[in-house]
């Protein structure tokens, strides 16, 4: 039940955040991490597969291009970004079969991540609040700054979203980044703002990197 005593419902949009590819002899193939991540949307569904029996199938949104903002990566060819494998991915594990699939693949960070899921209109028809939370799927130490940045972007907060965390592929510490969010986008809330602000975060980081560089080859 949710805070104010309502019968919640099982989320009926998740948004899958992607956690890298890699380069393979054959092209590109899912991250483990990012492989983990649709297992745990397809975990999801089958653990409630008897609501989504009785309703409409959920949407499912794999949403990530290549992680340009927090590591530099080149974009890989169009057909071989996060979303695209993603997606993939849950049609060859039968998921189609049981969900709304769609993927958004220009996005460079999770901040990109949900303006491109607003802007290409696939939550749009969907209202969500404390009773019909939206899922967001990733690893636990992501999914603080996911509802930060969910916060910022979608106006959503606390039980109108669910955490859907994924295991397995990696341990990560994201404190560090969830801190620079929050200072770096004070008082911010408009997208051009935002990806304005974190493109200037993006230009400190890389050159606090370089800098630390040379001074260990010195």
């Amino acid at each position: 039940m949710g805070a104010s005593g309502e019968i919640s419902v099982p989320a009926t949009v998740l948004l899958v955040f992607g956690r890298g590819v890699v380069r393979t002899d054959d092209g590109f193939a899912l991250t483990a991490a990012s492989t983990a991540r649709v297992l745990a949307a397809a975990a999801y569904v089958r653990a409630h597969e008897p609501f989504f029996a009785r309703a409409a199938a959920p949407r499912i949104v794999f949403t990530g291009g290549w992680p340009e903002a927090s590591e530099g990566t080149a974009p890989p060819p169009a057909g071989a970004r996060e979303g695209d494998l993603m997606l993939a991915a849950a049609q060859s594990a039968g998921l189609g079969d049981h969900a709304d699939l769609h993927a958004e693949t220009r996005s460079r960070s999770t901040l990109e991540n949900l303006l491109h899921t607003v802007e290409d209109r696939l939550l749009s028809g969907y209202g969500f609040g404390a009773t019909r939370p939206l899922g967001l799927v990733s690893h636990a130490w992501h999914l603080p700054r996911v509802r930060f940045l969910a916060g910022k972007v979608l106006g959503l907060r606390g039980p109108a979203l669910l955490d859907v965390p994924a295991t397995g592929g990696e341990d990560h510490n994201d404190r560090g980044a969830l801190l620079a969010a929050r200072f770096g986008f004070a008082g911010v809330r408009r997208a051009h703002h935002l990806l304005r602000r974190e493109r200037r975060m993006v230009a400190v980081l890389r050159a606090t990197e370089q800098l630390r560089r040379r001074s260990s080859r010195a």
